[in-house]
């Protein structure tokens, strides 16, 4: 379900599952709330609906109170943030010969700079290198992949973005979840959508997209977040039978304006 917060409220929500299924919430290390299913007979199909209703308030060019220690890059956390941001402060994938590390650097073009305008550098740098595709293939690239494919799905670019402001010193995590704009096409519509936030003290968690070079909540709807991409797939689980017991699956998002 959504994750509410000061500009996102949840409305509704519902749930159901065909065959009927037992449901039991809770909340993971994240803060995102989890329905585990489980089925009391066997099924030739699962299908699982998910609505929400939820009133989005984010304004589309918004002020960020950063604080006065953080305007300007580089800049420390604190030891109690440092404790507590941990591994979103770490890059999820390795970068043995520094092909992330350096082209993150490349966008400090001195030292100090403005923190803000750095980040918004690097969300709005990566299309002109990485060319966004729909890829259904399971998992993410690493950064280096994307980097030396220069193609990507939102989640890949999401996946460089992340690791690519870590490797300068940034906390950063990953959000799956919505993005509603009536401009985008019928063929990135029907999917759930991927992105970054980055921790900045006085302002906390602060939504880039680099796919559609987005600063700032507005018209994003976020499901989950997480250290990395593996950690908020919308649904995962296992069943009982064998491998070519699986035909297909389909997926359909919609997200409309009341």
């Amino acid at each position: 379900f959504p994750r509410a917060s000061h500009d996102l409220r949840v409305v509704e929500t519902t749930l159901h599952c065909t065959p009927e299924a037992q449901l039991a919430w809770s909340q993971d290390v994240f803060g995102n709330v989890v329905a585990t299913a489980t089925f009391a007979r066997p099924a030739a199909e699962l299908v699982i609906e998910s609505c929400s209703t939820v009133e989005q308030c984010a304004p589309a060019w918004p002020v960020f109170p950063i604080a006065v220690r953080a305007h300007s890059y580089p800049f420390r956390y604190t030891d109690a943030e440092e404790i507590d941001l941990g591994g979103f402060l770490r890059p999820e994938r390795p970068d043995s010969d520094g092909t992330v590390a350096d082209w993150a650097r490349a966008f400090v073009f001195s030292t100090p700079a403005d923190t803000l305008s750095l980040l918004k550098d690097l969300n709005t740098g990566i299309l002109p290198v990485v060319a966004y595709r729909t890829r259904d293939e399971q998992g993410t690239q690493t950064p280096t992949e994307t980097l030396a494919l220069a193609s990507g799905s939102c989640r890949d670019i999401a996946a460089l973005f992340i690791d690519a402001v870590r490797h300068l010193g940034f906390a950063a995590r990953a959000v799956s979840g919505y993005l509603y704009d009536p401009e985008t096409s019928q063929d990135d519509a029907g999917s759930t959508h991927a992105w970054a936030e980055v921790y900045l003290p006085g302002a906390g968690w602060v939504a880039f997209d680099p796919t559609h070079q987005r600063l700032g909540a507005a018209q994003l709807v976020p499901v989950a977040v997480g250290r990395c991409n593996g950690q908020i797939m919308p649904i995962s689980g296992n069943y009982i039978g064998a491998a070519e017991d699986f035909e297909a699956m389909d997926v359909s998002v919609t997200v409309t304006a009341a």
